[in-house]
């Protein structure tokens, strides 16, 4: 394909967008860096090399399609083209945080080796081989999806749910025990026109019992495989690999409810979950990522319906958090309450998209996330999560927290991203901090501050802190929650606190949240800064009947939170006072931490619905107070 029909096939209205400047109908890096006042020799790898022209390059506010074309690759060094590529990538990478595609064409051949997803490494193992150019459009619902994809996502684990609850499934089994059927169905698992066989052991199995010891091999082995090639695997490893595989097969496989399915029921079951549910799932690229996270915290939704307390993070409030904290392939990652895992896989994504070969992918999967839940369901589940995005070796621990402050000393931890539970009982706390409960106090009167404040005394203080907490950490209108507001801004500083949406936990946890960022490098004093406080209440999610929070969209399917996400992260990197979603405060422990104490007003947007929903939920928190009486 001539370079006139590529053009004209991705669309020449996206060609070398945003740049004025062009080399001989090639897109010049060179003068790309210089229009960002960067020089671009900082950034080449070799003075020698000069590969600084894609042939072609298009572009849009969030994608971007690197060409480069050869007449036959036969007559090319296969070695000598990736180089190439790759060069442009990285230099794609130094100008923008646009997402990257990147694609080799023959001109006289009908070739097309096309590259995409995490890291957009080129190399072999990372190929798509194609045969034909596609359209602009095409590219980035490859590499973003579409939000009409997640809403059907979201409706097939609704049906899920019903099938797996009208086959006496117990609720708090659902989530792990689909998580690993999909796990084995993604590495081929062989459930259809199983029969009734003879073990080793000159027991008579039957094919319910031999579908679950395929799906118990396919485990194990991941989990061997993975391990074995690790070199650096301590003792401690081995244990947490064999807890991985107690709590996968013995707690969920062996359990009755899932051991007695007559077979019938267990096949239609893998069906649906085959057909309805894989198809979305692609490790490759992010948007599979976003797509598997919408999977988990959708369903441990339904399961989460009689648990109040169960605050499951929505997956594109991970990312912004990931985002917001800047999370790289040089981050090391803790989530000491890790759940589901949604946050380490957030921020495993975002570490790989910033590597530049698998070796770096590699590190960042093996050697720098890192997690601890003390529950056996969460821990299993975040454990499958991990697995099916090809990280058997994810350093998830079964334990409390409390338990592991050695081990997380010896981490060297730079990032922290967490969702502490909120009404923890006795024994899920600090036994310290227990100590000094008032005798008749059941839970944690800290809300979940008190672990934030245990974790920022076991990382370096290099460390970087994004946590969830519900409101009444952020007004303190407690002695216990002052102190601990004290302690934290008497040794570390106040960076950001984000209001988030009032609902955002819909329909599990009905807690209000927000986002504190911590930096642990000096105390809130010592840095004379300004807090930014972001008013980031409208994330362009609705309520949907019986779904749960999905996406609005635009008139093309587009979602509308990938710009909303955009203009907040703009907002807080540059430290943006904007009426109505942000203001600059210097503050102390005794202040408020919140955007609605400080920020300005833009009454221009008010309508009477803004005014009616202000007064009905005055009403309600009078009502949840015991502030309304009859008169």
């Amino acid at each position: 394909m001539q370079r006139s029909d590529i053009i004209q096939t991705v669309g020449r209205e996206y060609l070398a967008e945003g740049f004025a400047a062009t080399e001989g109908q090639e897109f010049s890096y060179v003068r790309a860096f210089k229009q960002a006042g960067k020089n671009i020799r900082d950034y080449q790898r070799s003075r020698k090399g000069n590969h600084v022209r894609p042939d072609l390059r298009f572009s849009n506010d969030r994608l971007v399609i690197l060409v480069e074309t050869k007449d036959y690759f036969s007559k090319w060094s296969t070695n000598q083209i990736y180089e190439q590529l790759q060069e442009y990538v990285r230099f794609e990478k130094e100008l923008s945080d646009k997402r990257i595609v990147a694609i080799l064409a023959e001109t006289d051949g009908n070739q097309v080796w096309l590259w995409y997803g995490q890291s957009v490494i080129i190399s072999d193992g990372n190929r798509h081989e194609e045969h034909t150019i596609r359209k602009f459009e095409e590219y980035e619902e490859l590499c973003f999806g579409r939000v009409n994809d997640r809403i059907k996502v979201v409706d097939s684990i609704k049906n899920l749910n019903d099938l797996l609850h009208s086959n006496n499934i117990d609720e708090h089994l659902r989530s792990q025990f689909v998580g690993t059927c999909l796990l084995a169905l993604k590495y081929n698992l062989v459930y259809k026109g199983v029969k009734e066989t003879i073990d080793g052991n000159g027991n008579t199995l039957s094919p319910t019992s031999v579908v679950i010891e395929k799906i118990k091999e396919t485990l194990t082995g991941l989990l061997s495989k993975d391990f074995s090639e690790d070199s650096d695997t301590d003792t401690d490893g081995q244990i947490n690999k064999a807890d991985k595989i107690a709590t996968l097969s013995r707690h969920i496989l062996e359990d009755q409810d899932i051991a007695g399915l007559p077979y019938p029921d267990l096949a239609q079951i893998l069906e649906y979950i085959e057909t309805n549910v894989l198809p979305y799932i692609n490790d490759k690229n992010t948007a599979g990522q976003d797509l598997l996270n919408l999977f988990f915290t959708t369903f441990n939704k339904y399961v989460g319906k009689s648990d109040k307390n169960q605050a499951f993070t929505p997956d594109h409030i991970c990312d912004f958090m990931s985002k917001a904290v800047g999370v790289n392939r040089n981050s090391r990652v803790l989530d000491p309450c890790c759940g589901s895992g949604a946050f380490l896989v957030r921020a495993m994504t975002d570490a790989m998209d910033d590597c530049d070969d698998d070796k770096e992918r590699t590190k960042v999967m093996k050697h720098q996330i890192f997690g601890i839940e003390r529950e056996d369901g969460a821990f299993g589940l975040a454990s499958t999560n991990m697995l099916i995005h090809g990280d058997g070796n994810s350093n998830i621990v079964k334990d409390s927290m409390f338990n592991r402050g050695e081990w997380i000393n010896g981490k060297n931890i730079n990032i922290v991203l967490m969702n502490p539970p909120y009404n923890a009982t006795k024994n899920q706390c600090d036994p310290e901090f227990v100590k000094t409960w008032d005798s008749k106090k059941k839970e944690d009167p800290s809300k979940g501050l008190h672990y934030v404040e245990w974790v920022a005394r076991h990382v370096p203080t290099s460390c970087r802190m994004a946590v969830l907490l519900p409101l009444q950490c952020a007004i303190g209108n407690s002695s216990v929650l002052k102190r601990f507001k004290r302690k934290m801004l008497d040794n570390y500083t106040l960076d950001a606190v984000f209001s988030l949406p009032n609902e955002m936990f819909y329909p599990g946890a009905s807690a209000v949240a927000c986002c504190m960022v911590f930096d642990l490098s000096q105390r809130h004093e010592k840095a004379r800064r300004d807090t930014f406080f972001g008013y980031f209440k409208d994330d362009k999610f609705i309520k949907r009947k019986g779904l749960g929070r999905v996406e609005k969209t635009d008139e093309g399917g587009n979602s509308l939170w990938n710009r909303t996400e955009e203009h907040w992260l703009d907002l807080y990197r540059n430290r943006k006072a904007e009426p109505g979603l942000s203001v600059l405060k210097k503050v102390t422990a005794e202040d408020e931490w919140l955007a609605e104490a400080y920020m300005e007003t833009d009454y221009t947007t008010l309508t009477e619905n803004d005014f009616q929903q202000t007064l009905n939920d005055y009403l309600s928190y009078l009502v949840k107070e015991g502030k309304v009486y009859e008169s």
